[in-house]
């Protein structure tokens, strides 16, 4: 196809590093359009949430009607919705509108430990959005909260989780759980993606770096921005994993913040100023 129009329904974090404005960057850097529907606001840097402003649902619901009305949306990302409310609203309009592919990253804690979900919200996620999503894509926490189970510790439980998970979702279908392990002990960081038959590694290894603010945002904003680009879910996984790993490697090179800096999501760009 053509440059696909991809749509993020995430948070605003001010200091770009994860959010909707992460999700541009990386939808931008991949070839996609990007298009944005803000679904909460925060007050943080790379430091800190110190504050959440929740938007009324009925806006958020605006905001997707209004864009839908006019635009050919491709494929969505789901992010940070943070209330109840607002994810019974995207979980309505999304099965309204039915795009054809949806990465939810199921986002519930910030990486300096701020609680971005009400709980009450979780039941909402797990039951209504989890159903209509194409590719979930939690890390390792996130799976542990999503199965009421002490965190994975090891890849044999990796594998575990990841059928469970698969279980939780729709069967109408092909649904893929994409099961980060970046937070497994050790050098490697091995992700697993699982349709419910096979179970494919994508191997990694850690790199060397305190600039990882957003990793979760970016990786499934570009695995959304790469699906209708790709030939099959696998391939946009495995090129999604080498953009974000490529956005690491290269996260050192920005000056942002004196906490957790953001990844680099222009690395493939060479600057224009001599």
């Amino acid at each position: 196809m053509g440059i696909p129009n991809a749509l993020s329904i995430a948070g605003l974090d001010p200091s770009g590093g994860a959010g909707i404005l992460a999700d541009v960057k990386a939808m931008s850097a991949l070839g996609a359009y990007a298009c944005a529907v803000v679904a909460a606001l925060t007050a943080q840097n790379t430091q800190a949430v110190t504050d959440i402003q929740p938007v009324d649902p009925r806006f958020v619901r605006a905001q997707i009607d209004t864009l839908f009305d006019d635009i050919t949306i491709h494929t969505v990302k789901v992010g940070m919705l943070g209330q109840r409310g607002v994810i019974e609203t995207v979980s309505d309009r999304l099965a309204h509108f039915a795009p054809p592919h949806i990465v939810l990253d199921p986002v519930m804690v910030s990486k300096s430990g701020d609680l971005l979900l009400e709980q009450a919200a979780l039941e909402s996620l797990r039951d209504q959005l989890l159903q209509l999503a194409t590719v979930v894509t939690p890390n390792l926490p996130e799976a542990g909260v999503l199965l009421a189970r002490r965190p994975v510790e090891t890849l044999r439980e990796m594998r575990q989780v990841a059928e469970r998970l698969r279980k939780l979702m729709s069967y109408d279908g092909q649904r893929w759980v994409l099961l980060k392990g970046g937070h497994l002990p050790g050098a490697d960081t091995i992700d697993l993606l699982h349709d419910g038959d096979v179970m494919i590694e994508l191997p990694g290894h850690r790199i060397d770096t305190r600039n990882t603010h957003g990793t979760g945002c970016t990786l499934s904003a570009a695995l959304a921005a790469l699906l209708p680009q790709a030939a099959s879910t696998p391939e946009a996984a495995r090129m999604a994993k080498a953009y974000l790993v490529g956005a690491i490697a290269h996260a050192d090179a920005l000056d942002v913040g004196h906490g957790h800096g953001p990844v680099n999501h222009f690395w493939q760009l060479k600057s224009t100023v001599q």
